[in-house]
C-alpha cells in the first residue's frame, strides 16, 4: 500500500532556524518572510511587474493568483533570485536575493512547475544527490516516506507516473529543509486523493513555522490551503485577502435557487421565470429575508421547493471578476 504522504509528519521537527531555538519574552515582532514595496521590471520596454508591494508573514501561506502572463513568474523568479529587478525593495528571509543570493539558496525550497530530473537514477539516489547539497539536511528516507514513496525508493524515476515524479520533487524542496518554499502548481497531475494528501503536507510545515509561497490555477487548492490570496493582474495586485473575504466575497448578493412548483407559484419578486429544468433562480442582496418570506409561503401553500439552495459566490466566481475588471496586458 502506498505510504501516505502525511503519515509521518508528527515526526517532522522544526529545522534549526533562528525561529526554533528558545522563545524569549518581550522580543520584538518576527519580520516578515518577504517584504516587497514597489517592485517593478520590464522586458524590452514592456513593463510585466508595475510597482507591487506584497508582505508574507513568517508561517502563512500565500497563494498568488492570476491569468497567465500576469507578472506572476516574474515576481516569484525575482524573490527567489533567477531574475533581476528594476526597481524596487525586496527582502526574503532578510535577504536581498539580488545580491546576497548564496545566503538565501540554502534557506528555500522550490518546487517547479516542470522539473529536470535524471530519469535512471532511483527515487532515493536523487533525494541523495540533493541532500548533499545542503549541510543540515533532512533525513533522506524520512522525507521520501513524507511524500509517499517509500514503496518507490528503488524505482528509477523514468517508471514514475506523472503524480509519483510530483512527489519526488516535493520531496527534492523539502530534504533541504528550507525556512521558505516556493511552490509552482505543486499538484499538477495529482489524483484527487494524492491532491489532498499533499495539501495536508503543505499545511503540516507551515504549522511547524515554514512560510510558503504557492501559484496555482486550482480555486480549490487555494481555497484550501491559502491563509491569504494576492491576485494579480497585469502586473498589479488587484486584490489581497483570506479567501473567505477575498473581494468583500463575504458581503457579497447570494443565488436563491429552487424548482418552480407546478400547482402554485411564489408571488412577486420570489419567482422567476424558470429555466429549461424548470429552476428558478433568484439574486438577493439579502438572502435571509427573501428566504424566510419564500419558504413561509411554501409552508403556507404546502409547496416543496425542491432543490432549494442558497449560492454565495465562490474563490472562483471572485477571481473571474477581479481578473475581468483589473485587465491589462503583462509579460
Amino acid at each position: 500500500m502506498p505510504t501516505p504522504m502525511h503519515s509521518h509528519l508528527t515526526d517532522l521537527a522544526p529545522s534549526s532556524s533562528p525561529r526554533g531555538g528558545a522563545a524569549s519574552p518581550a522580543l520584538s515582532p518576527v519580520p516578515p518572510a518577504i517584504s516587497v514595496h514597489g517592485l517593478r521590471k520590464s522586458y524590452s520596454g514592456v513593463e510585466a511587474v508595475r510597482g507591487i508591494d506584497l508582505e508574507v508573514p513568517v508561517g502563512e501561506i500565500c497563494a498568488l493568483l492570476g491569468p497567465n502572463g500576469a507578472g506572476k513568474t516574474t515576481t516569484v523568479e525575482i524573490l527567489e533570485g533567477y531574475r533581476s529587478r528594476d526597481a524596487g525593495r525586496v527582502e526574503v528571509l532578510g535577504c536581498d536575493p539580488a545580491t546576497e543570493r548564496g545566503r538565501l539558496k540554502p534557506r528555500l525550497g522550490i518546487v517547479f512547475q516542470e522539473a529536470a530530473v535524471e530519469p535512471y537514477l532511483t527515487v532515493r539516489e536523487t533525494v541523495a544527490m540533493y541532500a548533499h547539497l545542503y549541510p543540515g539536511h533532512r533525513g533522506v528516507d524520512e522525507v521520501i516516506e513524507l511524500v509517499g514513496l517509500a514503496h518507490r525508493r528503488a524505482e528509477r524515476v523514468v517508471g514514475l507516473s506523472g503524480g509519483q515524479q510530483r512527489r519526488l520533487e516535493m520531496a527534492i524542496a523539502l530534504v533541504g529543509d528550507p525556512d521558505l518554499l516556493f511552490l509552482d502548481e505543486p499538484t499538477t497531475g495529482f489524483d484527487p486523493a494524492a491532491r489532498h494528501e499533499a495539501w495536508e503536507v503543505v499545511r503540516a510545515l507551515a504549522r511547524l513555522g515554514k512560510t510558503v509561497v504557492l501559484t496555482t490555477h486550482y480555486m480549490d487548492e487555494a481555497q484550501y490551503l491559502a491563509d491569504r490570496v494576492v491576485v494579480i493582474v497585469g502586473g498589479r495586485v488587484v486584490a489581497e485577502g483570506p479567501p473567505a473575504t477575498l473581494g468583500l466575497r463575504q458581503r457579497a448578493g447570494a443565488r436563491i435557487r429552487y424548482r418552480l412548483p407546478a400547482q402554485d407559484t411564489p408571488p412577486g419578486e420570489l419567482a422567476a421565470a424558470p429555466d429549461a429544468d424548470g429552476f428558478v433562480e433568484i439574486h438577493a442582496e439579502d438572502p435571509v429575508a427573501l428566504l424566510h418570506r419564500l419558504t413561509g409561503w411554501a409552508l403556507e401553500h404546502e409547496q416543496p421547493l425542491e432543490g432549494l439552495e442558497v449560492i454565495r459566490p465562490s474563490l472562483e466566481d471572485v477571481y473571474l471578476e477581479l481578473t475581468r475588471r483589473g485587465g491589462g496586458a503583462s509579460t
